[in-house]
């Protein structure tokens, strides 16, 4: 079946029901979209050098991937029952999700910023990520402390002020914990297994 608008889409939903298993059969009558803003598990965040001062002290960027954005929405709402639209040339991106009890799209939309980089293709996603962010998916990163890292020696290149290739970030393990959703302890591990930055407390909880 071609679904072609939201009304016909409306219909094809009520013609389906208990005709054959489709997702909507495993959708609550009263949508629970609070699963959106769950705090993203530590895995699913990047991290970035965003910065590095004359004297060796890196911010790093944590951020999301698109793709995380498009798995969270699958498992919270199921695949079919959302979709995201690009307007303006890629700046907009507007994410809709099929309410079934209105029995129509609700819509969210955010203006995005255009990569350094594949400059369509970054500003695409960013649009993207941001309208997602409006439907609660990684807000919390707005919450996370500033993250800054004194690079040693060998990580640091004082002559041209930015790091080396002995700063390896990406192989750094990243620990969180989050209580009632706010984030309570974030820890660095670099590819050594020193601790480089620890922000908040680790509360042990009982299970």
């Amino acid at each position: 079946m071609i679904i072609k608008d939201s009304n016909e889409f409306a219909k094809g939903l009520e013609e389906t029901q208990g005709v054959r298993d489709s997702p909507i059969d495993v959708i609550p009558h009263n949508q629970d979209l609070t699963g959106l803003s769950k705090p993203l598990d530590i895995k699913d965040i990047d991290f970035r050098v965003q910065s590095v001062n004359g004297f060796g002290k890196a911010t790093i960027l944590a951020y999301k991937d698109a793709r995380v954005d498009m798995n969270r929405l699958d498992k919270v709402v199921g695949s079919m029952f959302w979709k995201r639209e690009m307007l303006d040339d890629n700046k907009r991106c507007r994410v809709s999700i099929y309410n079934k009890d209105l029995k129509e799209w609700v819509q969210k939309e955010d203006v995005g910023t255009a990569s350094a980089t594949e400059r369509e293709k970054g500003l695409a996603s960013d649009s993207f990520k941001r309208a997602c962010f409006n439907w609660g998916i990684g807000r919390e990163l707005y919450d996370y402390p500033l993250i800054q890292i004194q690079l040693k020696p060998n990580e640091f290149d004082k002559i041209k002020k930015k790091p080396t290739w002995d700063f390896k970030l990406k192989e750094w393990a990243w620990f969180s914990q989050f209580i009632n959703g706010e984030l309570k302890y974030l820890a660095a591990k670099d590819e050594t297994g020193n601790v480089r930055f620890t922000y908040g407390t680790y509360t042990k909880l009982n299970n």
